[in-house]
């Protein structure tokens, strides 16, 4: 079979071990043909590019910048990126047959492309919908149903509606999104929605307390209190500045330390705490290199998942799978409508609170701070292996589009 991966997302090297390469191994390694169509942001300089290697081939393409930017350059960018798509799709890839085709939100403006492509290879569409948009952002404040910013998100929701109609299958990331799904879009047929979450191929990269040890003093960490860490994108989504407040609220709980790290539109406001109140309870790291960050990662206690307390969606960061790779606890402070936190304790690996209440926040931490939490931490690896393995994902999506397009 040969199987077309759309996305925004940059997908360079398929050893890589993140959700999309570890997912399209699979593929591979169960001996099908696989093509993955990707960016290159304009402001990495870098012109549309084919590499081939076996039965792997990776077409990346220029496109504008689509983070770390404008809204209003990310919203022309992403408007176009599907006349881009289907441009070099037709100049690289033209004398390819696509049996299967497998693409993720955010954008949802690939759907033009999905259905060209769809129907010239007469080929199975199945939506990886890790982002619920344009809802994300009326959520945020950052589109409107109504007044001058209406007609943007008309036209991102015709485009939504569009993305779902070209699917033969939709994989939500948990089951409160599939109820989201098709109780906000009652015309979608109940049985294309299923299942289909992040997933990684499970890595055990927990360290020994010795380990531990050397890779906290490499970094000025303590090696006395129990390390809190909070790692992947700092955007709008993660409600930066509660997770501000929370960490300011939990300055006096003895033996707990904060470590933030990664990147993001956010960032500024996170390094302007450090700065300005030099808190010594907390540590602020700029984005690390893949091998470097899971180094640090296992070196912590308790991983963080944030989530800004106006979403009505219900998200489910896919930064939840380093955490139960490196046999972490978690704390999820989020919105009421996100099931992580209900994932997290259901499964022995963590606690939950909305994202309103520092001081049910600090509850929590002082609750972890006394856990135990290598039991926890065993409870996590399960988990990961049960729900949320790369090998068990792919077995569904092939059992799923056996039967053909609806």
């Amino acid at each position: 079979m040969n199987v077309l991966f759309l996305t925004i997302g940059r997908v360079g090297d398929i050893n890589e071990h993140a959700i999309y390469p570890d997912l399209l191994r699979q593929f591979l390694n169960a001996g099908h043909r696989v093509c993955s169509v990707s960016t290159y942001e304009r402001r990495l300089n870098i012109r549309t590019e084919f590499k081939e290697n076996n039965n792997y081939a990776s077409l990346h393409v220029r496109t504008g910048n689509l983070t770390g930017c404008s809204i209003i350059e990310k919203g022309v960018s992403t408007l176009m990126i599907d006349k881009q798509y289907r441009k070099a799709v037709d100049k690289y890839l033209s004398n390819e047959h696509f049996d299967l085709i497998l693409y993720s939100t955010p954008p949802i403006t690939l759907n033009s492309v999905a259905a060209y492509l769809k129907k010239k290879h007469n080929a199975v569409t199945y939506l990886l919908l890790k982002d619920i948009f344009p809802q994300n952002a009326v959520d945020l404040g950052i589109l409107r149903p109504s007044g001058s910013r209406a007609a943007l998100y008309r036209r991102f929701r015709r485009e939504e509606k569009k993305l779902y109609r070209i699917s033969d299958r939709i994989g939500c990331m948990s089951e409160a999104n599939i109820k989201y799904l098709l109780s906000h879009n009652p015309e979608i047929p109940p049985q294309k929605v299923e299942l289909s979450p992040n997933c990684i191929e499970p890595r055990d990269i927990s360290l020994s307390n010795e380990e531990k040890i050397a890779v906290r003093k490499k970094y000025g960490l303590p090696t006395d209190k129990k390390i809190f860490v909070y790692g992947g994108n700092l955007g709008k989504p993660q409600g930066i500045p509660f997770l501000i407040d929370c960490i300011r609220a939990a300055e006096k709980i003895d033996g707990a330390f904060f470590l933030v790290v990664g990147s993001g539109t956010e960032y500024e406001k996170l390094s302007a705490y450090q700065k300005n109140e030099e808190p010594k309870h907390f540590m602020l790291l700029s984005k690390l290199p893949k091998d470097e960050y899971d180094s640090m990662l296992a070196a912590c206690d308790i991983g963080l998942i944030f989530l800004d307390h106006r979403f009505t969606i219900p998200n489910f960061p896919s930064r939840l799978l380093p955490y139960l790779q490196a046999k972490m606890p978690v704390i999820a402070c989020t919105d009421p409508n996100s099931d992580i936190g209900q994932t997290a304790e259901e499964g022995g690996f963590g606690w939950r609170c909305e994202s309103d209440s520092t001081e049910a926040f600090c509850a929590l931490v002082e609750k972890a701070v006394s856990a135990d939490l290598a039991q926890m931490g065993e409870n996590a690896y399960r988990c990961l292996e049960e729900k949320f393995s790369a090998q068990k994902q792919y077995l569904n999506i092939m059992r799923s589009i056996s039967g053909g397009k609806d």
